[in-house]
């Protein structure tokens, strides 16, 4: 059901997504694949935002290497409204300048910033959540975040500690925490006041660019300008010019945290868990484990995930093997990854899937950009 006020998405789809290589290339990011049905993660992220808000309202930031396969994969959105990164600035620029654009025709509508890459299994659920965060949004100078309640000692994502109740399934932020020790994690988890950070935020546009004139005064002009500029002739050197110039950091690192320092009280910073079947599929363990839980997929009786032809498997266990149209013997191997694209072919544990974008890395230094 549509929200009756004022909500503008925002799909933030400049990721590269490493640690899903090989599959995952430069010009074929993770966003962009079907890694969870037959839809792409971002094409499914649209179809959950269409019932909250029309296409024209929605936007999507990426880069130059994904907007045309983003423009093709979302036709119903204007082109317009996708725009591209001339480079790579992380999430609070990307935000920021949604912000000051939106700012400028309507300053008290709703943003939700909303990763390009996530699964949710109960969509009627996340609409529920989506529209009580966005009414706390717009009730003040609020920013409104979704915490999902951890079943695992989780290392891979950023946690909040929820403070006192403010109202019925809404908490007060006490304060945000960065991807923790595994010592740490395992704390985290045994009490019910900490959530992961779902990465994803609602605030009003003045809020937000408010915000950003306040955290990060330095990127604030530029991307003001930038945004000045939109709809005219100057677009594209204005955005060229002045997007290099904002510093390079997350919406967590360069709003969030220092909002949070303000104080439980003082930082109009809320939290409202996301009980929605919430899942980041942020390695191929992730992946792994979300196949396993599902239940819908090429799943065999010894817990492996088979995504290829035909199979023989004799006393294996736990592993998860992509490789389309090929026969795969798996005999006496357990949790492993494989994973075979054109050219390149990916082996490694489960336990060291997250470690994946490492090996990209190397192979930018070697000068191997052929094969990412």
């Amino acid at each position: 059901m549509t929200l009756s006020l004022d909500f503008r998405p925002v799909i933030l789809a400049g990721g590269s997504g490493t640690r899903f290589w090989p599959r995952s290339r430069r010009n074929r990011a993770k966003q962009v694949l079907a890694l969870d049905g037959e839809r792409s993660m971002i094409q499914q992220t649209a179809d959950r935002l269409r019932a909250l808000a029309p296409n024209e309202a929605t936007w999507v930031v990426t880069n130059n290497l994904l907007g045309l396969t983003i423009e093709e994969q979302l036709s119903g959105l204007s082109a317009s409204h996708i725009l591209r990164e001339p480079v790579a600035r992380n999430t609070a620029p990307a935000a920021g300048l949604i912000a000051f654009l939106i700012e400028r025709e309507s300053p008290d509508a709703i943003i939700g910033m909303f990763p390009a890459d996530h699964v949710v299994s109960d969509v009627d659920a996340f609409h529920a959540v989506i529209h009580r965060a966005a009414k706390l949004a717009a009730a003040g100078e609020y920013t409104v975040v979704l915490g999902v309640r951890a079943d695992r000692a989780e290392t891979g994502y950023g946690y909040i500690e929820a403070g006192s109740v403010y109202g019925e399934g809404i908490l007060r932020v006490h304060r945000f925490i960065e991807k923790p020790n595994q010592e740490r994690a395992n704390a985290f988890l045994a009490r019910e006041t900490y959530f992961w950070n779902s990465g994803i935020f609602l605030w009003s546009a003045r809020t937000l660019a408010n915000a950003m004139r306040e955290h990060l005064p330095e990127a604030a002009p530029y991307l003001e300008k930038i945004a000045a500029a939109y709809g005219t002739s100057d677009f594209d050197r204005v955005f060229a010019e002045c997007y290099p110039l904002c510093e390079d950091i997350s919406l967590d690192y360069g709003i969030i945290e220092p909002r949070s320092a303000k104080g439980e009280t003082k930082s109009n910073l809320f939290c409202i868990p996301a009980e929605f079947g919430w899942n980041d599929l942020g390695s191929w363990s992730a992946l792994y484990e979300h196949r396993i839980r599902s239940g819908e997929h090429s799943v065999d009786g010894s817990a492996n995930v088979l995504e290829c032809g035909a199979t023989l498997v004799q006393k294996a266990q736990g592993n998860y093997v992509y490789a389309p149209g090929k026969f795969v013997a798996l005999a006496g191997v357990h949790d492993l990854v494989v994973v075979e694209t054109d050219g390149v072919l990916l082996v490694t544990t489960r336990a060291l899937s997250q470690d994946v974008g490492k090996l990209v890395k190397e192979l930018q230094q070697r000068g191997s950009d052929h094969l990412i």
